[in-house]
């Protein structure tokens, strides 16, 4: 639990929020996180991820006009083997320039071997789950 002294609050709802890191990769970096707890993507209700989203873009938005920001990052992890560092969701929102320096893209791609068509795979689990 965040408590109110310990953050910078950058916005706070009932359902989502955003505040400052400790430790920003950007000036203007921000967490969007639900209020309430959930470990990762899997267990949070389709619509706080929907207002989640909001207000990742919200906050996007107020970085472009405020920050003069010329695009966003945004990041996130969920589940083991994702490097996800924290057991709550949790979505980076980190402002960008042209001559910033850095780059936030991974430059190697997974080792991991799958042994049949891993899109077909995907494909034929949303169609089983009539989830579009």
């Amino acid at each position: 639990m965040i408590t109110e002294d310990a953050a910078r609050w950058i916005v706070r709802g009932p359902v989502v929020s955003a505040f400052a890191p400790l430790d920003p990769l950007a000036p203007g970096h921000a967490l969007v996180i639900p209020t309430s707890h959930y470990a990762d993507i899997f267990d949070t209700p389709a619509q706080v991820l929907a207002e989640s989203m909001v207000l990742v873009q919200r906050v996007s938005g107020a970085m472009r006009t405020a920050l003069k920001a010329g695009g966003v990052n945004i990041l996130g992890a969920s589940g083991p083997g994702s490097e996800q560092s924290v057991p709550h969701l949790h979505f980076h929102v980190v402002p960008r320039w042209t001559d910033d320096g850095f780059s936030t893209w991974p430059t190697e791609q997974s080792q991991r071997q799958i042994a049949s068509d891993p899109i077909a795979q995907l494909a034929n689990t949303m169609a089983a789950t009539h989830s579009a």
